[in-house]
């Protein structure tokens, strides 16, 4: 299995946040096709444990329907086949409690979604360029 450095999985039950945030990632470069977009962790960890090649980064928002945010890390981070690959908080919630939980789970950074499309385009640049450019990541 390889790992595919440029490939995101966004997990979000809300279609116009997942819309949003596609836009903003290929505004940033990142081609459609390098998209997964998934409803829930259900879904997420399907495609997680299907995938030929690793996705680079998962944007995992926390509010959502069947398996929620918390519990899809949970299990992201005790599978051994998929744990290595970094998971992104993107969620509406500033909690101290959830940043700290999602932290203890074994995420790998915590954002509260922008209000404002050019603060979200910006964002997905900071990410972009950290996780596609500056971190060492396997292949």
């Amino acid at each position: 299995m390889k790992f595919n450095n440029l490939t995101v999985i966004i997990a979000d039950d809300d279609d116009d946040d997942k819309s949003l945030i596609t836009n903003a990632l290929m505004e940033n470069g990142i081609k459609h096709e390098n998209i997964i977009l998934t409803s829930d962790g259900a879904e997420l960890l399907d495609v997680l444990k299907d995938f030929e090649t690793r996705p680079c980064l998962v944007l995992l928002d926390l509010n959502m329907p069947r398996k929620d945010g918390f519990k899809a890390l949970a299990e992201i981070k005790a599978d051994n086949m998929i744990k290595h690959v970094p998971v992104i908080i993107f969620t509406t919630s500033n909690s101290g409690k959830d940043i700290l939980t999602t932290y203890k789970l074994g995420s790998n950074t915590f954002f509260t979604k922008p209000s404002y499309y050019h603060e979200l385009v910006e964002l997905m640049g900071v990410i972009k360029t950290y996780w596609f450019e500056k971190a060492a990541v396997l292949n």
